[in-house]
Formats: C-alpha cells, sequence, structure tokens
C-alpha cells in the first residue's frame, strides 16, 4: 500500500522450525498470491525458463529503505490514543523479529503520552530461537506468555 509497488516477496519461515526458510509473495495491494492466485502461472514460467532478454536501460533497480515508521504509523491509526486507558500489555516475540518493532511502538506511544506498560518477553531477535520456535500455536511456545499475564 504504502509505497504503491506492484509486488512483494517476504522471506519467512513462518511458524516452521529455524532450519527451514520459505518465501511469501504478494501482488499489488498486498494480496496473497497462492497456488489459485497465480502461484502456478510463476511456477509455470520459472520450469519453462523461456525470458525474454533484459533490457539494461530498462532494468529495476535495488534499495533497501525501512518502513517501520510508517508500519508503526498504519497499526496506531487503529487505535485513538487520547481514549487509552491504563493498559499492561505482554508481549512475546518469541526471538523473532518482532522485537524491534514492539520496541518503537512502546517508545512511540509513550511520547504520545499513552498509559501503557509493555512486558516484554524474549524480546530480542536470535535466530537461534533459544526459547523454542516462536510458534504460538504450540502449547510449549505459550507458557512463558501465560505466567506473565
Amino acid at each position: 500500500f504504502h509505497l504503491g509497488v506492484d509486488g512483494g516477496i517476504e522471506v519467512t519461515a513462518s511458524h516452521n522450525p529455524m532450519d527451514y526458510n520459505g518465501m511469501k509473495l504478494v501482488r499489488e495491494g498486498a494480496r496473497p498470491i497462492s497456488g489459485d492466485t497465480g502461484l502456478r502461472d510463476v511456477q509455470r514460467l520459472a520450469e519453462a525458463g523461456d525470458f525474454p532478454p533484459v533490457n539494461e536501460a530498462a532494468r529495476g533497480s535495488y534499495r533497501q529503505i525501512s518502513l517501520r515508521d510508517a508500519y508503526i504509523d498504519h497499526l496506531l491509526g487503529y487505535i485513538s490514543v487520547n481514549n487509552l486507558t491504563p493498559l499492561k500489555l505482554v508481549f512475546n516475540a518469541g526471538n523473532g523479529a518482532a522485537g524491534p518493532v514492539i520496541d518503537a511502538i512502546e517508545a512511540r506511544l509513550k511520547a504520545l503520552g499513552a498509559p501503557v506498560e509493555f512486558i516484554k518477553i524474549h524480546n530480542t531477535p536470535d535466530g537461534t530461537f533459544p526459547n523454542g520456535i516462536p510458534n504460538p500455536l504450540l502449547p510449549e511456545c505459550r507458557d512463558d506468555t501465560r505466567k506473565a499475564v
């Protein structure tokens, strides 16, 4: 949405063990590309290997940008900070990528004077997942969160 791009790729293992990796593809408007919405077309193109020559003058470019602030703006657009009552919130990032985002949301809310207290568990990203795989669907992965609540 924010950049108006034609598509995107997220490299993720989702809730799989740490030695897994995969990609989630999206098309314009962040609409998922799945088996029934274009993924089979991508597969056929890749398997055929019949790609036209690249026009070097029209080649795209790569740039790395941070969308964290825009993402936080988007998330906070769902709430009215002025209407918040005191809240104590527990977050378990599972040593995944969400930790720094949670920190940034906390800082933004505090700067806005929101009456919130963040309790953060396993908030530091660590790809070895020392506290277990970050899968909240598994009961054993919810124990630390349950205790904090």
